[in-house]
């Protein structure tokens, strides 16, 4: 082939893959190895953009390299394929979701394939195989057994188009994350995961992993834990009111309570409020807005008085008036809070609204203002508190609160179990069935996979169930126990479930016996290296870890944590800085791409513009500036000379370059490894004469960014696979040059330079200098005076 022509090129070599499958691992106790992870994606109708490829070129690079460095390397590939989208383009377009699904994974893999990436694609998932979610449908059992799985009435996050409840981290700024829709709240019967049950763990064992601080701070935000008090606080009907604080020292600050809509003294009082019309409209009113919107700091603070009841402090006795607000939430802490508008800037909002008393009870100049700083503040105006700092009084009032009975020290999460159940067709069965006798019972384990029926009708129902209760020939069955008439659950799984655990299954994926097999998991596990979006780093890796530490309790799993270490990739944004999407018209098809340039080029202009952590905008121009570059890797061939050395005047770049670009690759410094890869090309082409040595290293520090044009490079040289070479090292002895050049002055004005040995000293630089025809004119007939040298800098000599 005389002339650079990728489309040929890629051809062929995507074709010598996937005959001879260099990248298939199988367990082999021999070899080291090294499991690399990207999220797998979700197989929508649109197919990949060229945001997909930058996190799978990003750590195929790694793939590549760790094999060259003799690992056995886990580089899997599989589809996320149950939920929404799918089942909404399906009911739009009347056209089966397996039959959406089964048409989107074929263009996706083609897509993938096209761009060359080192798939093991015999170990290939589908999250909506039913092979696949027998062992989800397992895992959940597993669940159920163990407690972790229950049933209950509760509010919901309700999306009204999709039909279907949402967990909490599905809600974003009030809307479902699938259709944008505005979700409102609903009682539903609902199953749940205990997930709050794993809160400390899923703190605490983040200092064994290796993920960027931003993503520990993601995840420990999001669950929230927090220290603090449970307090008694009696009310005027008889009963008690529990609130959670993190600020028991303030107990003397209390001016008011606030309780949740949903807080059960309401309805338990009714006839004793006598503004319940007034306080049941407003509760209407909150249950129709997102949690987010009633937590929202800055909005307007909103409440209502309950008018004939009210609740007595527990150390002054003083009758403090009860509110139902809505920033208070039933889902966090005990839905009741106890007000110390003084020293909380929301309280304060709010007691200024309504007229409320403020009281100080933290030291400081109070300028109507809360006073929320306490560092080194004391107590006051708190009895046996006053004159003790703020950590102090925070044991001492937890003390005196348990000493007279009316609560306890306690820690409190923000985290909520995971609201699991989906009134949606297209997700998992939950394989239990309800019996009038025995209540709910597990599908016997031979009889999963419980298999999603096929049917002709998947619309969601308006009475908020799922399609699946109007299928009689699936609902009618017989309890496992008794045998009599039973009835089976008809809510399906969340999209999330098959994502929690199938980077286990990519272990063992044929394994018909378990999950994944105690070998498989003890010479895989866990994860060395995942990538995937920042967006995911709450949700997916919140519930991934959560399953993951839930099979090591059941010993499946021989770790505490799934993925040793994290790294997240920026978006690439349109060519106008926005986010690629359909409705803004600057989706950039890859497919495109690779016709008009090439795989190559694609993935070396994804790994070269810009910083891989951050979001950066596609640029038409730009791509053809990696063809180019790799068009003049093509012809290097041309100046090849036999050789099995580095060429001399090369030796210094080249190993700097080795060094540079392994470090890079490591670092997710991509753009600056192929910039010193274009920095060495420069050198090659001026010299126009490269030795086979210095021409196979190039190929090899090349070739996991650009595989396809290396490896025909490398074959057509040297008859040989470039990804069976040994990654190269470098001599630490050669990183730097043994000469320098020095800028030579007489009587402080530069004449010319000289180079000489960086380690000459000052009496033979200037003998050197003194025989140079260079410099003899300005010396001839002058005595040198002063010689004044900065080594390796410049030296200037001066003369009479």
């Amino acid at each position: 082939m005389d002339k650079y022509n990728p489309n040929a090129i890629e051809k062929k070599w995507q074709e010598i893959w996937r005959k001879e499958k260099p990248w298939k691992t199988e367990i082999n106790e021999d070899k080291k190895k090294y499991y690399i992870l990207v999220e797998f994606p979700y197989p929508s109708g649109q197919g990949l953009h060229v945001g997909h490829p930058r996190s799978y070129t990003a750590l195929d690079v790694v793939a590549r390299k760790r094999r060259l460095e003799g690992y056995n390397v886990l580089y899997p590939m599989g589809f996320d394929a149950f939920g929404l989208p799918t089942e909404n383009y399906a009911i739009k377009h009347k056209i089966h979701p397996a039959k959406v699904t089964k048409a989107n994974i074929d263009n996706f893999k083609r897509q993938l394939n096209s761009l060359g990436f080192s798939f093991d694609w015999d170990r290939e998932i589908n999250t909506t195989d039913p092979e696949y979610y027998k062992w989800t449908q397992w895992i959940f059992l597993k669940f159920f057994e163990k407690g972790l799985a229950y049933k209950k009435e509760m509010p919901i996050n309700w999306c009204p188009s999709c039909k279907t409840g949402l967990s909490n981290e599905e809600v974003i700024g009030g809307c479902c994350e699938r259709c944008g829709g505005e979700v409102i709240h609903k009682v539903k019967n609902q199953w749940m995961l205990k997930i709050t049950e794993y809160a400390d763990r899923l703190i605490d064992d983040l200092e064994e992993v290796d993920y960027p601080q931003r993503v520990k701070a993601a995840q420990i935000n999001w669950i929230g834990r927090s220290y603090g008090a449970e307090i008694n606080f009696e009310t005027s009907d008889g009963g008690k009111i529990n609130v959670f604080t993190t600020r028991p020292d303030t107990i003397f600050g209390v001016t008011y309570l606030a309780i949740a809509c949903e807080h059960k003294l309401i309805e338990k009082n009714k006839d004793k409020i006598k503004n319940y019309d007034e306080v049941k409209k407003y509760i209407e009113a909150t249950l129709k807005k997102s949690d987010f919107e009633r937590s929202e700091v800055n909005k307007d603070k909103t409440g209502v008085v309950l008018d004939g009841i009210y609740a007595i402090h527990p150390f002054t006795k003083e009758k403090l008036p009860i509110f139902v607000s809505d920033y208070i939430l039933m889902s966090y802490g005990t839905g009741a809070i106890m007000a110390v508008p003084c020293h909380d800037d929301r309280d304060f909002a709010f007691a200024k609204k309504f007229n409320m008393g403020i009281k100080q009870v933290i030291s400081g100049d109070f300028k109507d203002q809360a006073i929320t700083d306490t560092e080194g503040k004391t107590l006051i105006n708190s009895s046996f508190l006053d004159g003790l700092s703020v950590d102090e009084a925070k044991e001492k009032a937890i003390e005196e609160i348990e000493k007279i009975g009316v609560g306890k020290k306690t820690k409190n999460f923000k985290l909520r179990d995971w609201v699991f159940s989906r009134q949606r067709y297209w997700g998992e069965p939950i394989p239990l069935i309800y019996c009038e006798e025995h209540g709910y019972v597990p599908v016997k384990e031979e009889d999963l996979p419980l298999v999603l029926p096929d049917v002709e009708n998947y619309e969601p129902t308006d009475d908020g169930e799922s399609p699946l209760s109007k299928i009689d020939s699936f609902v009618n069955t017989t309890c496992p126990i008794c045998g009599k008439p039973a009835k089976r659950e008809t809510d399906t799984m969340p999209q999330w479930a098959g994502s929690s655990w199938y980077y286990l299954r990519y272990m063992d994926p044929h394994n018909d016996k378990e999950p994944v097999s105690k070998k498989a998991v003890d010479y895989y596990g866990p994860v060395d290296w995942y990538n995937g979006g920042m967006e995911h780093t709450t949700l997916h890796l919140l519930y991934s870890r959560f399953w993951h530490k839930f099979l090591y309790d059941l010993n499946l799993v021989s770790t505490k944590e799934p993925y040793l270490k994290r790294t997240s990739h920026g978006m690439i944004l349109g060519e106008n800085g926005e986010k690629m999407s359909k409705s803004r018209g600057n989706v950039v098809n890859p497919d495109e791409v690779v016709e008009k340039y090439g795989a190559d080029t694609l993935r070396c202009y994804e790994m070269f513009i810009g910083d891989f952590e951050k979001s950066v905008p596609w640029s038409d121009s730009s791509m053809n500036g990696c063809r180019k570059f790799l068009e003049k890797v093509f012809n290097l061939r041309d100046i090849i000379t036999d050789g099995e050395n580095y060429s001399e005047d090369l030796e210094i770049l080249i190993n700097k370059t080795i060094k540079k670009v392994s470090d890079d690759y490591e670092n997710l410094k991509y753009n600056t490894a192929i910039a010193a890869l274009m920095e060495l090309l420069n050198e090659f082409r001026k010299k126009d004469k490269i030795t086979k040595k210095d021409f196979s290293t190039y190929l090899t520090l090349l070739y996991p960014v650009a595989p396809h044009v290396t490896s025909e490079l490398f074959k057509e040289v040297f008859d040989s696979y470039v990804y069976d070479e040994d990654w190269p090292s470098y001599d630490e002895n050669k990183l730097t040059e043994n000469t320098v050049t020095i800028p030579v002055q007489i009587l402080g004005k530069t004449k010319d330079t000289i180079d000489v040995d960086r380690e000459i000293n000052e009496e033979d630089l200037v003998e050197l200098i003194k025989s140079k025809d260079e410099f003899k004119k300005y010396l001839e007939g002058k005595n040198i005076v002063k010689v004044i040298y900065i080594k390796e800098k410049i030296i200037n000599l001066i003369v009479k």
